[in-house]
C-alpha cells in the first residue's frame, strides 16, 4: 500500500489472511397451478480479524390470478456480507492517529429485506410495480485518511434503503421494436455511529442522514429495434434527480438533476460476425455527479465515449 498526501508519503506492506465457508440450499415448489413457493437458507462461517457465523433464511411466493393473468409476488430474506480483510497497523496507523482517526475491527454486514410486487399484462403490454425495504446493521461504506488517496472501509451502525419501482414494456411493435419506460423512487439513509473501520469517534448525528448514493428519482426510457439489411439499434435516455450533496448530507440537500443518452447501432456481416458501435453520453453533457468523501472527492460525469466492437461467434 502506498499513501500520498499533501504532507506525507509512505509505503507499507501488511499481509492479511482469512477464510470463508458457505453452504446454500434452496427449493421451489409449485403447490397449485396458480401458486409457486420458494424457500432457502445460507449458512456462512467467516474468520479473519474476527470470526463470525451467520444463518440467513429466505422465503418467497408468487400467485397468478386466473383469467386476469396478474402475478402477485412477495419475498422476505436475510443476508450476510463478510467484512473485508483491510486493517491498519504500523506507520499507517500512526499516520491515521495523527489525523484524529482510529481503527475498529470490521464486522460483517447483516441485512433484512422484504419486497412485494405485481405484474399486470394489458393487450401484450406489461406493467410491473415493485416495493422494497431493506434494513442493515454494520452497513459498509468507506472513508479516506485525512487529505490522502488511501481509503479504508467502515461500517455504520444502521441503514435503511427503501422505495418503489414501476416499469412499462411493450410487445413487439410492427414485428421490429420493443420500448420500455422505468421509473424508480428510492431512499438511502443511515443512522448511528461508525462502529467499524476508520473513525474519529465523533458522536453520531441524531436521527437518519443521507448516504452518498441517495438519489430520489430516476427515469429510463429506451428501445430495442431490428432494422432491415441486418441492422439493429438500441437506445436509452436516463434522468437522475441528483445524488446527495456531500458537503451537507444531514440537511437533505441534493446535487442538480442530470440527463444522459446512450445509443448502439450494429450490423450483422455474416452468420457469425457482427460489427457494432456504441456511444455513451451521446450529447456530451457535463455535470457534477458527486462531491462526497466516500467516493474519493469531486467527480464529473464522463464525457462522450465511443466504442467499436467486432464480434465473432463460433459454432458452439
Amino acid at each position: 500500500m502506498r499513501l500520498i498526501s499533501a504532507d506525507a508519503t509512505l509505503a507499507q506492506n501488511h499481509p492479511a489472511s482469512g477464510g470463508l465457508a458457505a453452504l446454500f440450499v434452496q427449493d421451489q415448489y409449485k403447490a397449485l397451478s396458480w401458486l409457486t413457493l420458494t424457500a432457502g437458507a445460507r449458512l456462512t462461517h467467516f474468520n479473519g480479524a474476527i470470526a463470525e457465523n451467520a444463518a440467513t433464511p429466505r422465503l418467497g411466493g408468487a400467485i397468478q390470478i386466473p383469467r386476469l393473468k396478474w402475478v402477485l409476488r412477495g419475498f422476505w430474506g436475510e443476508y450476510y456480507q463478510p467484512p473485508p480483510l483491510s486493517t491498519v497497523s504500523g506507520p499507517l496507523l500512526e499516520f491515521a492517529a495523527s489525523q484524529g482517526l482510529g481503527f475498529i475491527p470490521l464486522r460483517g454486514e447483516r441485512d433484512q429485506e422484504h419486497q412485494f410486487g405485481v405484474t399486470i399484462p394489458v393487450h401484450g403490454w406489461s406493467l410491473d410495480l415493485n416495493n422494497y425495504h431493506q434494513r442493515a446493521r454494520n452497513y459498509f461504506d468507506h472513508n479516506s485518511i485525512g487529505e490522502s488517496n488511501v481509503f479504508f472501509p467502515l461500517t455504520i451502525a444502521h441503514a435503511r434503503l427503501y422505495g418503489w419501482e414501476a416499469t412499462v414494456r411493450s410487445p413487439r411493435l410492427a414485428h421490429r421494436a420493443e420500448v420500455y419506460l422505468a421509473y424508480a423512487n428510492a431512499h438511502a439513509e443511515a443512522a448511528g455511529a461508525i462502529n467499524g473501520g476508520l473513525t474519529d469517534f465523533s458522536p453520531p448525528a441524531s436521527g437518519y442522514f443521507l448516504l452518498d448514493h441517495d438519489q430520489r428519482h430516476t427515469l429510463h426510457a429506451g428501445f430495442d429495434a431490428t432494422l432491415p439489411y441486418g441492422f439493429a439499434a438500441s437506445g436509452n435516455a436516463y434522468f437522475g434527480s441528483g445524488f446527495t450533496d456531500g458537503g451537507n448530507p444531514v440537511s437533505g440537500a441534493h446535487l442538480p438533476w442530470h440527463t444522459t443518452m446512450d445509443l448502439t447501432l450494429s450490423k450483422r456481416l455474416g452468420e457469425h460476425v457482427t460489427l457494432s458501435g456504441t456511444a455513451l453520453n451521446l450529447a456530451n453533457r457535463r455535470f457534477l455527479l458527486d462531491n462526497s468523501e466516500t467516493f474519493g472527492g469531486t467527480h464529473y460525469a464522463e464525457p462522450r465515449q465511443i466504442y467499436v466492437q467486432l464480434k465473432y461467434r463460433f459454432r458452439y
